[in-house]
């Protein structure tokens, strides 16, 4: 029986095959990119560095001998890989559970194409079950608030919790997003929000999901 670091360690294992040779490849944040970083330093030779999502990662990264490469610096990048709390058949994501939801949407948009990696246990019919984390200028925090309930959320604030932009995170429970590209493009409009934790308009391109049956990719 495979376990759940087995799972995510073959579906980033996976996702090398879609790094370019003599590329700077854009690599997200938490569990399953960490198995990801690890992959990626067998090949190192091979790419000539990386654009990280969080200063986490970036440390993870040097930690393997890898160049971390600025973004302003890369420009485009042709491949983008990255994990999800959800996502949908139609690779719409929440992301963001381990806070660098802002960096990482900025990466994405910045990638001709998005891997998404993760195991059985994220892909869901309806986003919302995981709270939608949403990054917000520390003043506006309260504002934003009264703005989710009005929405139906149940904001909570991610306490002890400052992003790599010097943020707070709200965590919103109680959503059904049935039109996630809809609600991305309403949360981002409320002032003070700098950005929310869904990837629908920009979703996932290839899921690569680990299954106890093997590695299924689904295409958007």
């Amino acid at each position: 029986m495979m376990s759940l670091d087995d799972l995510k360690r073959a579906v980033a294992r996976a996702a090398i095959e879609y790094v370019p040779e003599d590329c700077i490849v854009g690599v997200g944040t938490g569990s399953t990119a960490n198995f990801f970083i690890d992959e990626l330093a067998g090949i190192k030779h091979k790419i000539r560095g990386a654009v990280a999502s969080s200063e986490t990662s970036a440390k993870r990264l040097q930690g393997h001998g890898i160049e971390v490469v600025s973004l302003n610096e890369a420009g485009t990048l042709p491949v983008y890989v990255d994990g999800a709390d959800e996502i949908t058949r139609h690779l719409h994501m929440i992301k963001g559970g381990g806070g660098a939801l802002t960096r990482e949407k900025i990466v994405a948009a910045a990638s001709k194409k998005f891997i998404c990696v993760c195991d059985a246990s994220k892909l869901v019919d309806v986003l919302g079950k995981f709270p939608l984390p949403i990054e917000v200028i520390p003043m506006a925090r309260s504002y934003v608030a009264r703005q989710l309930v009005a929405l139906g959320g149940q904001p909570e604030l991610r306490m002890g919790f400052t992003t790599d932009n010097g943020n707070v995170i709200l965590d919103v429970h109680g959503l059904q997003i049935m039109n996630p590209v809809e609600l991305e493009s309403t949360l981002d409009h409320i002032a003070g929000v700098v950005t929310n934790g869904l990837f629908a308009r920009r979703g996932a391109d290839v899921l690569l999901l680990g299954t106890t049956e093997g590695i299924k990719t689904m295409v958007a």
